[in-house]
Parts: C-alpha cells; structure tokens; sequence
C-alpha cells in the first residue's frame, strides 16, 4: 500500500491490518474511527486510554491522530456533555481524529499486547489461550523460571511492581499470558495445566480461585500490560509509512 494521505485513508489501513471488522469484541469497544477530522495527516499520538490528558496531550503536541486501546464510549449510549462532551469538544476543535482497537489490538500476532509480552518474556511454544467474545486473546506456552525471577523481569520490562499470589509451583513450567483484565482465565489456566497465569488486574475473589486450584497469578497492572501494543502500532506506522510518532505514558497504577 502506498502511504496514507488522509487521516481516512490511515483508518481503513489499520481496520484491515488489526482485523477490527473481523475479531469479535464487545459493542461497546465500537472499534476504529470513533472521531473523525478534516482528513489532515501529520504526526500521530498513541496512548492506552481516551482519557482527557490523552487528548489534551495530543492537542498540545499538534497531533492530528491519536490512537488508543480504550476509546471514549464504554459506557454505551450516553449524551455527549460532561466530561464526554469535553473530550469530543476538544478533539474537533484540535482537529484530532480518534481511532481505537481494543480486542483486535490484544490478540494481533504481530503488535498484540498479549504476543510481545509473550515474546519479551521467552514464552517457548505459544498457542491461543483465553476466551473472550468468542475469540482466543491470550498466549499460553512453557517458561520455566523462578516465580520470582519471572515477577522481576516482568517488572523492569513494564515499569511497574507486579502483585504475586505465589499458590503454584516456586518455579513455573507452563504459562499463560491476557493481559488487561484477565483474571476470568484463572479457571481456564487451571483446566488447561498451567501452572502460572499472568494479567493485569482482578478482583478480591481472585485470590482465592488461586489458592484453591493451586497456580500462581501475576498481576502486573491493567495499564502496564496494555503500553506494548499501541506503542508497536506506532512503530509499525512509522517503519512502514515513515508517520512520525509519540508514546503518551499516563499509568494509573492500576
């Protein structure tokens, strides 16, 4: 493909190289363009969440395209004021066009959050692994270290201190990888074999669901596990179509 012109053109580009007309996802994801602009195509932002810093970021550094893993309407059909409105003011009369890829941008083989974590980590022999909408995000393969040392690579790679419940073996043999809000895997982690699950985030009961299948969880943060993807997205942008980009890093420390 030659190089985008528009901010269109870029859009329908990354809906067919994410497959984000194909991979099933919730309706409110509403993958793809969700705010267009006048077509204008000069720099890009990417960042993990279509929070008000992102955008104002953006507006602030003259981007014309920001792409995100989280966009603005998870909260289904919704007036556009308050804080919604806000957002969507800002990116119209900055000019912004917003685009965004939630489950097509977990499960990519290529720039996944859930297949360079996997590669960065030295996950041997990855295959699909966790069930969401109807369709495999995660990858499972086998890794053996020490729990601990596996916590710690996983710390200085993502930037952020991951939470162990330390219910499995002390050193790993199979393990599995859904990043974000992964803890439902738990039980597939369990039936599957694997002896230690990674994610990002899960709620109190989690604990207990690894105690009592006996595997470790490593919950790296919701936010850290999901920088990777939007960020290969850039680079791939870049690489293949020489479109400068930006990281927008705004952990939540969750």
């Amino acid at each position: 493909m030659t190089k985008p012109t528009t901010s269109g053109e870029l859009a329908a580009y990354l809906d067919r190289f994410l497959g984000t007309r194909e991979v099933p996802d919730s309706p409110r994801a509403l993958n793809g363009l969700q705010v267009e602009n006048s077509g204008k195509l000069t720099r890009l932002l990417v960042a993990v969440d279509a929070c008000q810093a992102a955008i104002d970021a953006a507006a602030h550094r003259g981007t014309d395209f920001l792409v995100v893993h989280h966009g603005l309407f998870w909260g289904g059909q919704a007036p556009v004021t308050g804080r919604l409105g806000r957002k969507v003011r800002a990116l119209v009369q900055h000019d912004i066009a917003l685009y965004s890829a939630h489950i097509p941008l977990d499960c990519h083989p290529e720039v996944g959050n859930n297949a360079i974590l996997a590669e960065e980590l030295g996950l041997e022999s990855p295959q699909p692994f966790g069930h969401y909408e109807g369709t495999r995000i995660g990858l499972e393969g086998t890794l053996a270290l020490p729990l601990d040392t596996l916590a710690a690579r996983l710390a200085e790679r993502l930037g952020a201190r991951p939470h162990v419940i330390p219910k499995g073996p002390a050193t790993t043999r199979r393990v599995a990888v859904v990043t974000g809000g992964g803890s439902a895997a738990i039980k597939e982690a369990y039936e599957g074999g694997i002896d230690t699950l990674i994610t990002g985030e899960g709620p109190h009961h989690s604990y207990f669901d690894a105690e009592e299948w006996g595997i470790n969880v490593i919950y790296a943060g919701h936010y850290a596990t999901e920088t990777l993807g939007v960020q290969a997205v850039g680079k791939h942008l870049r690489e293949r179509f020489g479109l400068p980009f930006e990281f927008f890093d705004h952990p939540t420390g969750l």
